[in-house]
């Protein structure tokens, strides 16, 4: 690790597990290490917003090298949300293998569209570049999100331009998890552009405006008793990059769950989205 993140606040944790084999039972009788607030950007004409929002912290897998990461975007409508707020699922994902990094980012009316897809762009460059120093695989970097997160997730890995400023293309994504994700064009991005809430689109800014067979790996998860039309969009997006000729993408309809419990419940031991996490990335 580098020295310069020695002033950086690093936190321990420990969680249980059962039923592992012995390796990883030694690996999660260690504590993760989760280093906070690093700044994923370092330009000197970075605004005070920027400064403030453009942080990530990294939870660390117990015993391991090589390991996969799931950079991760929190939801809250493109208008809220903390990356503090998944802190007890990444930890138990770490406890699974899995380094994960929660991104924040600029948020509405602070920042408007494209603000954001970019935020969530050069926080995985940075990952791309650094997480080596961590004990990571560069090249088994995966993103995701829930909702408003999801979107990014989306936007990052299927409209090439986002990558393409931070100097990377989509084949730095080892694969791309989406939770109850819009995938239309944001409502948050239409009340930017004063289109109202049910005045559905599918510009540049929509996920499904880039349809094609040749995207990352994709694991669409998303809740039978959504929000309104979500599981819709959802299933939408599958179908019609199916019909692209896509084979690299599963959509997923987690039963019993609300938009709110499909990621509440991914720390949960058992739980399907948390295994259908943990089988597609094999950390």
């Amino acid at each position: 690790m580098k020295t310069n993140l020695s002033a950086l606040c690093v936190l321990t944790a420990v969680l249980f597990s059962s039923g592992l084999p012995t390796r990883a039972q030694d690996a999660a009788a260690q504590p993760s290490q989760v280093i906070t607030d690093i700044a994923y950007k370092s330009s000197p004409n970075l605004t005070d917003y920027e400064k403030q929002q453009c942080r990530l912290d990294i939870y660390l897998p117990p015993g391991r090298k090589g390991f996969s990461t799931l950079v991760w975007f929190h939801g809250g409508g493109l208008k809220g949300g903390k990356k503090s707020e998944i802190a007890h699922i990444a930890l138990s994902l770490a406890q699974q293998g899995l380094a994960v990094v929660a991104v924040e980012y600029r948020l509405s009316p602070n920042a408007t569209y494209p603000a954001y897809i970019q935020d969530g762009a050069a926080a995985f460059a940075w990952t791309r570049s650094h997480i080596s120093e961590y004990g990571g695989d560069p090249a088994r970097l995966y993103i995701g999100g829930h909702s408003a997160g999801a979107y990014l997730a989306l936007m990052i890995g299927l409209d090439p331009r986002y990558l393409s400023a931070a100097g990377l293309t989509s084949s730095a994504i080892a694969g791309i998890i989406p939770i109850s994700a819009q995938t239309m064009t944001h409502y948050t991005v239409r009340a930017e552009r004063g289109i109202g809430m049910y005045t559905i689109i599918a510009d540049e800014a929509a996920p499904v405006h880039y349809c094609r067979k040749d995207t990352p790996p994709m694991l669409v998860l998303y809740a039978d008793h959504d929000e309104p039309a979500r599981e819709q969009e959802n299933e939408y997006l599958v179908a019609v990059m199916k019909a692209a000729g896509n084979q690299r993408v599963t959509g997923m309809l987690i039963a019993n769950r609300t938009h709110g419990t499909i990621l509440g419940h991914v720390a949960d031991k058992d739980d399907p989205a948390r295994n259908a996490i943990l089988n597609f990335i094999k950390p």
